[in-house]
């Protein structure tokens, strides 16, 4: 790193401020810039280097989110029907990123794409009778959109032996398994693939990037600008910079800066702050035999994003499979937070939705109970249900990332723990702020596109129109209604990114 990064000083005003440096300010800041090379953008990151929070790659899954493999965006209806619309939605968004990564890698941007995305199938595994019947009828409604018609179903154990021979191995050959499989799957590792983007955006463009720089606090001003303490956290030097436009994707730390605010849309909002731990092995003997990802129906009473599931990870060039994840708990709202960051949070403004929201979720506090009191004897006694003779010796314990689940306002309970991204906007468009966790990174396209036609609607219908169909040519369409528009853009991204299917 240079060390003129760290001895630049902000400039007092910009058009635009991005708070944090992770994939979504990253990919936002890399979409102005695009439109609009003028822009006078400034990105202010806590840490020493962009993504080293929920980005970071073992602080994820990197899951190439495609719906292909979770079975919560697949809800099973009363009447016995699968409801596949939000996975169409969902798969629609990462298809989204991988045009805009395939644009940046043609514009010759960033380089390697197999340091950041790379082909892996995606595959559900039910046991038992019942979960078999559901995954039938679900790969029954998914093969008929344009989005899933690859996908492969098979109850066969000679055929899941070829599919997942580890998770095959030693199993009782009278028991009930079933298994679908996408092969246009994908792994991908989030941090590369912002510090690619960080970089072009350091050495090719105006955009300015500051390191150790932490944004204490968000004032509205009378002009309807935005003024920031900013502090230096190498020379503990504080400053004020003023902005038009301000973005917060700080993960955890969002949520209080958006608060300080003081928008009407961000009263009532409060964060339940989640930890978690992955079994991983770098075993190659276990690793040769386990190339997927392999996503299971998760616990009663256990919250979407604890889904049991046991992956092939390529990092830095390297293959490991991490199964969990294994909860936890930490009063922290990001990983290098502080143990005060959730009482510091409640306020006369959420108190309520926080209360709320715990009285009618004292299941799932049970659950991170039992999960924070596990030992790694307990949780090799789960990954045992995947793989039948896993040996603790192979398996270490891996902290995963810190997530904060939004608590929203709710007329009936008070309030509500929603499991999903959220932007929240003020009514002017000058404001902006991402909330929310999985599945995050894969749609942060979508989720930055969002923000733009919040914020930006005139120029995005207008002037920056050209430009937006060059880097996503599907927008606007729906790829689940246009087979040949879908293998269109596929192909494309597949060339691009030098995926292998």
């Amino acid at each position: 790193m240079p060390n003129s990064i760290l001895s630049r000083t902000p400039k007092p005003k910009y058009d635009v401020v991005l708070i944090g440096g992770g994939i979504m300010s990253a990919t936002l800041a890399t979409l102005l810039h695009e439109f609009d090379p003028g822009l006078e953008i400034a990105i202010f990151e806590r840490l020493g280097r962009f993504a080293k929070e929920s980005t970071a790659a073992w602080n994820n899954a990197g899951t190439g989110h495609s719906a292909f493999c979770e079975l919560n965006y697949t809800p099973e209806n009363e009447d016995g029907t699968i409801d596949i619309s939000k996975a169409e939605k969902i798969a629609e968004q990462f298809e989204i990123s991988k045009q805009f990564w395939s644009y940046l890698v043609d514009k010759k941007y960033i380089s390697t794409p197999s340091d950041f995305i790379n082909s892996c199938a995606h595959m559900s595994l039910v046991f038992g009778e019942r979960d078999a019947e559901y995954l039938k009828k679900r790969h029954e409604a998914m093969k008929d959109s344009p989005l899933f018609s690859a996908m492969e179903f098979s109850t066969d154990h000679n055929q899941l032996r070829e599919w997942i021979p580890l998770v095959m191995n030693k199993r009782n050959e009278a028991e009930v398994l079933a298994a679908t499989k996408m092969d246009l799957g994908t792994d991908v590792n989030f941090g590369s693939l912002t510090r690619k983007m960080g970089r072009h955006l350091l050495e090719d463009s105006n955009v300015e990037v500051f390191l150790y720089h932490e944004v204490k606090d968000i004032d509205p001003r009378e002009d309807g600008k935005w003024e920031m303490k900013v502090k230096d956290r190498i020379h503990s030097h504080k400053q004020e910079v003023v902005a038009d436009f301000v973005f917060i994707g700080a993960g955890g730390y969002a949520l209080p800066l958006l608060e300080s605010s003081e928008i009407k849309e961000s009263e009532g909002y409060g964060g339940f702050p989640v930890s978690g731990e992955w079994l991983v092995t770098h075993n190659p003997e276990l690793v040769e035999k386990h190339q997927a990802k392999v996503y299971t129906q998760a616990t009663v009473d256990a919250p979407p994003m604890s889904v049991p599931h046991l992956d092939l990870r390529i990092i830095d060039g390297e293959k490991a499979l991490l199964f969990g994840p294994f909860a936890g708990f930490s009063t922290k709202f990001l990983k290098e937070g502080n143990y005060l960051d959730l009482p510091a949070s409640v306020n006369t403004k959420n108190i309520k939705s926080l209360f709320g929201a715990w009285w009618h979720n004292i299941p799932l506090t049970k659950y991170l109970v039992q999960q924070v009191a596990m030992t790694k004897a307990q949780r090799i006694q789960h990954l045992r249900e995947f793989v039948k003779d896993a040996k603790e010796e192979d398996w270490e314990l891996k902290v995963a990332g810190q997530r904060v689940q939004i608590i929203k306002k709710d007329e009936k309970h008070g309030g509500k723990l929603e499991f999903g991204t959220e932007v929240v906007v003020n009514k002017q468009g000058t404001i902006a702020s991402l909330l929310g966790a999985s599945p995050g990174a894969s749609t942060a396209v979508f989720a930055m596109i969002n923000v733009l036609e919040k914020c930006f609607p005139e120029k995005l219908n207008g002037e920056w129109r050209e430009k937006l169909l060059e880097m996503i040519p599907s927008y606007g369409q729906k790829l689940a209604e246009n087979p040949e528009l879908t293998e269109k853009i596929r192909a494309y991204s597949k060339e691009k990114l030098e995926l292998k299917y």
